[in-house]
């Protein structure tokens, strides 16, 4: 679930029509669909899911004559099955987004039968049965139940107690069941009774459902096609969060609704079943065709919420160690587990499981652990207890990935997931708005870990690079995301969904992170041991957490602030955005104000009254300084004051560690520059990264002038740290500066004032390239920044550069067997294409074709459009739509070619010309994003006027 991006450009008149038109016929589109809806909710739950599937299969009913159970509610195609508009409910508590308080789930019996075989032409579904019994305790007298269900069709339906108590031995009783019916928006299940549940008396909910498994959703249960060995292989698995559960089997799908968990799985002989729990025991049973099936079931599982269950079926190899007695086991497809492609996270996860028990001074409470490596699992990976699911592209190392950033992106998300075993899985948020208490806190937790193991590497550049440039660069005091929301804002599920963003990670992690630095390190680690052993297998709230921070500080005198802990984090996690603070170095008055996008325009939009409890760790002269706190909007700090003397200099937000920008009167960023330009070296790495980024921010959102920004990058020339030089070029070499038509005369400047400054660092990163490119396998933040580096050097026509191209794209081509190295492969590439001719291309495209995995052939797509020779680039468009062998399925062709620096004209007439092909190879939406991408190059009336012909 990774954090979406977002960028703005300019849309031309033409354009604007052209959308125009496209809009009505959306919206006639939406109408016709409007029209279709009511008859698409009377279908059983199963079928509303693959409704309009050409290759959807039907979901299995009974015949006619065959009976149902007590109570049961057939799962019938009329309009009873579900509330649509066609059926009239009075308003009740199934229009609410929440589950009433009537019931709490205590325990699950849970039965699953995918119909997953071997050696089979599996189509795109498959179905599955299975029976869930579901103990609950009754809070308030009802007569009806609701539980979550989505796309499953209910077989049967029963209800059983009260339950006796204890050692009493009594005849349970039936609550008879008059009705089921689904209310489909908030994704219930309504059983209305027969009887009257009563307060204190525990239940058990008797369900049977079937539905069916997709291979292309990635939700609830799915299934993955791949190639192991040589065959065709599938394998099937799940993913609950957020609120997938309920797709599976019907449940209490809320978060702090915990219980325990039997699990059964029954399955082809031929696969390994995988759960939460270790496996209890097996048996075989024969179905009605007389083949013969495996039931394998697990131990009980510790109280849990319904997100967390998981299962797999597959045929995997393992790989395995124990740590501290418990088993570890690492699944992959049998090639990858010969080739020792899962060796190195089986030898990293261990150390990470102890030295996260070691620092909470809680032991991981499962018997084991297995992760699975997926051939495609678009959530990246995901924390079940007991069972975490990786694509396997983030767990498995293949053997061309030493000189690349592989070893690190292991190495952080699995310590994000594992961090997950305590934030998350041993305590639980109480709902999805503070989702933030698992995910903020297993982010930050990623970089303590690789610190602990890696104590070389540059954390704070790391955490910058990885973390807080990102968000910065998104967040805004009118984006409507606060970290930390009220439960009544949400209305609807999907609100939960959007909930996995740059917010809830980045941001989250930022301020777990100014929470431990205003702090220390161990009064912020003993605050967090109390709050995880308070509320193990339970769940909490941020003003929780915030409790626990407060004894730890209450409990000591050396750390005073200037508020309670809440006061101070509600002020960051309540609201949306985040300050600028401006110094005035000759007075010492700082202030504060919120971060606007273009500050002049917006200010007169929204008046933000609220302040932030600003905490400031800050340099003077290289010298850290005592943490000041700014906890109104301005206040006079005479020691922030500098003399005249050129050796005096202040810098605020001591390592970043605080979320938000820092901006300086005249004097102090002349200060600043002159310190640069004098001793580089004297102001630390992770300060000139955030003087460039704070900079460069500052000035294109009118809050300082463009030449303050640009005057901290004269000393560039002997600026060695390419991290540095990575923020100075995301900067000032924009994609919308490459790809703009109309910056031609800037183009001149700008490679007049970067070549002389770049030529020291590329001399340095050229070298090793040539020489031994194996040297940086260990240089994170060089592997994440050479790729910027080289790619802005060629675009500046830096001969070498160019040079340094030609040879690696010729020698690979001439011994394949020599890969590029991967930092710079795309670039090289792309360069490749660019400077060769017809010869060379036919050579990627003839590469493109025997390529199986998805992502290299991405990369060789792109490159194929980097090409200067219009006619390759209108071949290369007619083989995407026409009926060719290279089907190039993985991205649409047309809009690469249009993105690219020739393409771009070229696109336009083969739209214009190829109109209807393009939509009916692409689907009519891409047309919309081609006209986005097109008019960008439309600057004239005279390109108007053809556009409009």
């Amino acid at each position: 679930m990774g954090p979406p991006s977002s960028s703005g450009f300019y849309v031309s008149r033409a354009v604007a029509l052209l959308l125009a038109g496209l809009a009505a016929a959306l919206l006639l589109a939406l109408l016709v669909l409007a029209a279709l809806y009511g008859r698409c909710a009377r279908l059983p739950p199963s079928e509303l899911r693959h409704r309009g599937r050409p290759d959807a299969a039907p979901s299995p009913t009974r015949s006619p004559g065959q009976p149902l159970a007590t109570g049961q509610t057939r799962p019938s195609r009329e309009p009873a099955g579900t509330a649509a508009p066609g059926t009239w409910r009075p308003p009740g508590p199934w229009d609410q987004l929440r589950l009433p308080p009537w019931l709490v789930p205590l325990h699950y019996e849970l039965e699953l039968w995918p119909r997953l075989r071997p050696n089979e032409s599996w189509a795109s579904t498959l179905t599955f049965t299975g029976r869930v019994n579901i103990t609950v305790r009754c809070t308030v007298a009802t007569a009806r139940l609701l539980l979550h269900s989505l796309f499953l069709d209910c077989e049967r339906a029963e209800v059983r107690g009260p339950l006796p108590s204890g050692a009493e031995d009594r005849t349970v009783g039936r609550v008879p069941v008059d009705d089921v019916w689904f209310a489909s928006d908030m994704q219930y299940m309504v059983l209305e009774l027969g009887g009257t549940l009563q307060p204190g008396s525990r239940y058990e909910l008797q369900l049977s459902f079937s539905s069916l498994v997709y291979q292309d959703l990635r939700e609830g249960l799915f299934f993955n096609v791949y190639t192991d060995q040589g065959e065709r292989r599938v394998l099937l698995a799940s993913q609950m969060e957020p609120t997938f559960a309920r797709s599976v089997f019907p449940c209490f799908d809320e978060p702090a609704l915990k219980a325990t968990f039997n699990i059964t799985i029954i399955h082809h002989p031929s696969y390994v079943a995988l759960s939460n729990m270790p496996k209890l025991g097996q048996s075989t049973k024969r179905d009605v065709n007389g083949s013969m099936w495996t039931i394998t079931t697990f131990s009980t599982t510790p109280p849990m919420p319904t997100y967390l269950v998981a299962f797999a079926i597959c045929d995997y190899d393992h790989v395995d160690r124990t740590e501290r007695g418990k088993q570890i086991r690492i699944w992959a497809r049998k090639d990858a587990i010969t080739n020792g492609n899962a060796d190195f996270a089986l030898n990293i996860t261990g150390p990470i499981f102890s030295f996260l028990e070691d620092l909470f001074n809680i032991s991981y409470p499962l018997p084991k652990t297995d992760i699975i490596a997926l051939p495609t699992f678009d959530n990246s990976a995901m924390e079940n207890w007991g069972l975490l699911i990786f694509d396997e592209s983030l767990l498995l190392m293949q053997p061309n990935d030493q000189v690349t950033d592989k070893k690190a992106v292991i190495s952080f998300i699995l310590s994000h997931e594992i961090g997950h075993q305590w934030f998350g899985n041993l305590v639980t948020m109480n709902w999805w708005n503070d989702i933030w208490l698992k995910e903020g806190f297993a982010s930050y937790f990623e970089f303590g870990v690789i610190n602990y193991f890696n104590p070389e590497f540059p954390r704070n550049e790391i955490f910058f690079s990885n973390i807080l440039h990102n968000v910065l660069s998104e967040d805004h005091a009118l984006v409507s995301r606060a970290v930390s929301l009220k439960v009544e804002n949400f209305t609807e599920t999907s609100e939960i969904n959007e909930l996995f963003d740059l917010f809830t990670y980045n941001k989250g992690a930022s301020l777990a992170r100014m929470l431990s630095s205003f702090l220390n390190e161990n009064l912020f680690i003993s605050a967090l041991k109390s709050y995880l052993k308070t509320f193990s297998y339970s769940n909490a709230e941020q003003d929780d957490l915030w409790r626990h921070f407060q004894m730890v500080i209450d409990d000591q005198n050396k750390i005073l602030l200037p508020a309670t802990v809440k006061s101070i984090m509600d002020s960051w996690t309540h609201q949306s955005g985040f300050p600028v603070i401006t110094l005035n170095v000759s007075t010492g008055v700082i202030k504060q104000e919120p971060f606007y996008l273009g500050k002049v325009k917006n200010e007169t939009l929204l008046t933000h009254n609220d302040t932030w409890i600003i905490p400031i760790l800050w340099i003077k002269n290289g010298t850290a300084q005592s943490l000041v706190w700014l906890d109104k909007s301005s206040k006079i700090f005479p020691e922030m004051k500098v003399s005249a003397s050129d050796h005096d200099w202040v810098i605020l937000n001591l390592n970043v560690t605080g979320y938000y920008r820092v901006n300086y009167d005249q004097l102090g960023w002349k200060k600043l520059n002159q310190q640069l330009e004098k001793d580089p070296k004297g102001i630390p790495v992770i300060h000139r990264l955030q003087l460039i980024d704070d900079a460069f921010s500052l000035s294109k959102n009118n809050y300082i002038e463009i030449e303050t920004a640009l005057d901290l990058t004269k000393y560039l020339a002997e600026e060695d740290e390419i991290i540095v030089w990575y923020a100075v070029l995301v900067n000032l070499v924009t994609k919308d500066l490459v790809f703009d038509v109309n910056s031609y005369d800037m183009y001149p400047l700008l490679k007049k004032y970067l070549l002389k400054r770049l030529i020291s660092i590329w001399n340095m990163y050229s070298t090793v390239i040539r020489e031994n490119m194996a040297t940086l396998q260990d240089d994170y933040l060089a592997l994440v920044a050479l790729e910027k580096l080289f790619e802005t050097a060629c675009w500046l026509g830096l001969e070498d550069c160019l040079q340094l191209s030609r040879e690696l794209f010729k020698n690979w081509a001439n011994h394949p067997e020599n890969e590029i190295p991967s930092p710079i492969k795309s670039v090289i590439l792309c360069y490749g294409i660019a400077l060769g001719s017809d010869e060379e291309w036919d050579f990627l495209l003839n590469m493109y074709a025997n390529k199986t995995k998805e992502e290299e052939r991405i990369q060789l797509a792109y490159a194929m459009s980097c090409s200067k020779n219009p006619w390759i680039l209108n071949r290369y468009m007619e083989y995407a739509i026409t009926a060719s062998p290279f089907t190039f399925n993985e991205t649409n062709i047309i809009e690469v070619v249009a993105a690219s620096e020739v393409g771009r004209y070229i696109a336009k007439d083969f739209l214009v010309n190829n109109w209807q092909a393009v939509s009916k190879r692409y689907g009519t939406q891409s047309l919309v994003t081609l006209m986005y991408i097109i008019g960008r190059t439309i600057s004239t009336d005279l390109q108007i006027t053809e556009r409009r012909r």
